[in-house]
């Protein structure tokens, strides 16, 4: 029987000196991979990755995702060549289509986000082949660029390229034109079913089946020895993100009758105050729903679930104590 695999999920909750020596640590116990996020304005994805290349040496870092709006298409793919040669064969580039009101209240017009998408990950491949591109689109214009490698490896870099996706629009896109998808967080596992529907759709259209599309997801892991402690961290970060980012309330599960009461009471950027009142809203089967908390068992049988209905890799969110969630899934799952 085959190891299950592993990831680690960072955003900006640890010190970034506390987020390398996780990293270490799940590489010890066996993760495959460590995704570092880049969504609110706080902390970009870029610098952490490069700490984390550097200070292992066998797990793979991934982007988990940065926006394809707000880096030149050139600076993108420097910037992955740059983390390729820190890690060769080790980078995982995760891009998304970013989210409002935040994009628009930094200037961002998100109009054609499928448009924008397939220019990004077409341009960006070409580059990272180390090929040399002229493509005149609406989102990008390039005239006869090339990665001007001088000192370096010349050689086409291996660095795959994943689409955060959550309509399901862009998971068909996905399906057509990326080497994977990661999954989101805050779905209820049967979100997969039709995320896998429409990834399968978009295969057909490149002549390819799912199977040839790697598909790790987003998992918020909230475990504890405090069974109440555990589902109170979960329920916090619910709340906000019900609150604030409506890509994902679509995809939630949750009812439109407590999505209006949260949103009720919540604002952009939220105040502590607000998050609080809004949490007394929330019960714990709509924590559970979407999210994986409470015991250990728990936790993993929720996991269980979202590999039964097609993701291929957890990639687990610690709220609370991060070595206890992984010394809790060193050993699997399964």
């Amino acid at each position: 029987m085959s190891k299950d695999r592993l990831a680690l999920y960072l955003q900006d909750a640890h010190e970034l000196s506390q987020g390398i020596e996780l990293v270490r640590y799940a590489e010890e116990k066996g993760f495959e991979a460590v995704w570092q996020a880049e969504s609110r304005l706080v902390r970009d994805a870029i610098v952490p990755m490069a700490a984390f290349a550097s200070h292992t040496s066998t797990l793979k870092v991934g982007s988990g995702v940065i926006n394809n709006w707000t880096r030149n298409i050139g600076l993108l793919a420097s910037t992955f060549l740059t983390l390729d040669d820190l890690a060769p064969d080790r980078i995982l580039c995760g891009i998304g289509a970013w989210w409002d009101p935040l994009a628009r209240k930094v200037g961002i017009d998100r109009s054609r986000p499928l448009g924008a998408m397939r220019e990004t990950v077409e341009v960006l491949r070409r580059l990272l082949k180390m090929e040399e591109v002229t493509f005149q689109g609406d989102f990008h214009q390039v005239e006869g660029v090339r990665l001007d490698v001088v000192y370096g490896r010349k050689t086409p870099r291996n660095v795959p390229i994943y689409i955060g996706a959550t309509g399901m629009m862009m998971m068909e896109l996905t399906g057509e034109i990326a080497d994977g998808v990661l999954l989101n967080y805050l779905v209820h596992p049967d979100y997969n079913t039709r995320a896998m529907e429409a990834l399968e759709k978009g295969a057909r259209k490149a002549g390819r089946s799912i199977e040839q599309i790697d598909r790790p997801q987003l998992v918020i892991c909230s475990v504890d020895h405090d069974r109440k402690k555990a589902l109170d961290a979960a329920r916090k970060m619910i709340t906000q993100y019900l609150g604030q980012q409506p890509h994902l309330m679509k995809a939630s599960g949750v009812s439109q009758e407590l999505l209006d009461e949260i949103h009720r009471v919540l604002s952009w950027p939220a105040s502590e105050e607000e998050i609080e009142k809004a949490m007394r809203l929330v019960p714990d089967d709509v924590v559970q729903m979407c999210t994986a908390s409470g015991s250990a068992e728990e936790v993993k049988k929720k996991v269980r679930q979202y590999i039964a209905c097609g993701a291929t890799c957890p990639v687990l969110y610690p709220l609370g104590d991060p070595r206890l969630m992984i010394d809790i899934f060193c050993e699997g799952y399964g």
